[in-house]
């Protein structure tokens, strides 16, 4: 079917279910009716990116059912975006960036819960070798999530996964930043170093697949300071150190973040 565009944005015709615009993305208005759709609508993104490489396509995101959001309230239209910067990503040192974002002071006495770490940020993870395509693992665990939970399709141009949040000016991690092009240069880092792929976008919550995860205990613990940098919020919700911590990730192959 064809999908009713803003005057900005058209779209040719596609397979998908009834759904509008909400400024630059393109939602679903139910939720999503079959799981492999998610899957299908990736396929259609590599497509699309390898016949105009130069061109955004649109990626597919699951947008999850929010509690906080009912009786016709949505944060995707009622609470307000910042500016775009998919011009800025480049500009980005990750490195950098997580170590500023790294706050010694988070645990209640002392130090203690990020163990073997201290006050100082201890620098980036090595890439992991791919044994999975991330596309074919974003799709089966996009699909398992459609199929397990209550998503609505959302759709997004842009030239790779990573970029989505910037795009759209996303704001579900003011309560840490501002800075949505430093979100999206993590989210490319980690799409390069361990095949991660956004695949859930919630209101201050993000959710990756991982084709590439960390295979030992001491490559994970680099990785559990990244998190824990990148989101307190997700790293304090969770019992332990970040020695502790880092041992869930080991051939984890998804990842869950919120600014709750």
């Amino acid at each position: 079917m064809t999908i009713a565009a803003s005057p900005q944005q058209a779209l040719p015709g596609l397979d998908l279910p009834a759904g509008r615009w909400h400024g630059p993305i393109w939602v679903s208005d139910g939720p999503l009716p079959e799981p492999g759709w998610f899957r299908d609508r990736i396929a259609e993104f590599d497509r699309a990116r390898r016949a105009e490489p130069a061109e955004p396509a649109l990626w597919p995101v699951l947008i999850p059912q929010d509690p906080r959001f009912l009786h016709g309230a949505s944060w995707l239209d009622d609470r307000g975006r910042l500016a775009p910067a998919v011009h800025k990503i480049d500009e980005v040192d990750v490195g950098e960036t997580l170590a500023s974002w790294w706050d010694p002071f988070c645990c209640t006495a002392g130090v203690g819960c990020l163990r073997p770490y201290g006050a100082n940020f201890p620098g980036l993870a090595r890439k992991s070798s791919l044994r999975v395509d991330p596309r074919a693992e974003a799709g089966n665990t996009g699909s398992i999530l459609a199929r397990r939970g209550t998503y609505r399709l959302g759709l997004v141009p842009a030239q790779r996964p990573a970029d989505v949040p910037a795009v759209l000016g996303w704001a579900g991690m003011l309560k840490s930043t501002d800075r949505v092009e430093a979100i999206s240069a993590v989210l490319r880092s980690w799409e390069d170093r361990f095949g991660a792929t956004l695949i859930v976008l919630g209101f201050d919550e993000l959710e990756l697949s991982v084709a590439a995860p960390p295979r030992s205990q001491g490559r994970a613990l680099v990785l559990a300071a990244e998190h824990r940098a990148f989101s307190v919020r997700s790293f304090s919700g969770q019992p332990g150190n970040l020695r502790e911590y880092a041992g869930g990730l080991v051939h984890r192959r998804h990842w869950r973040f919120s600014w709750d």
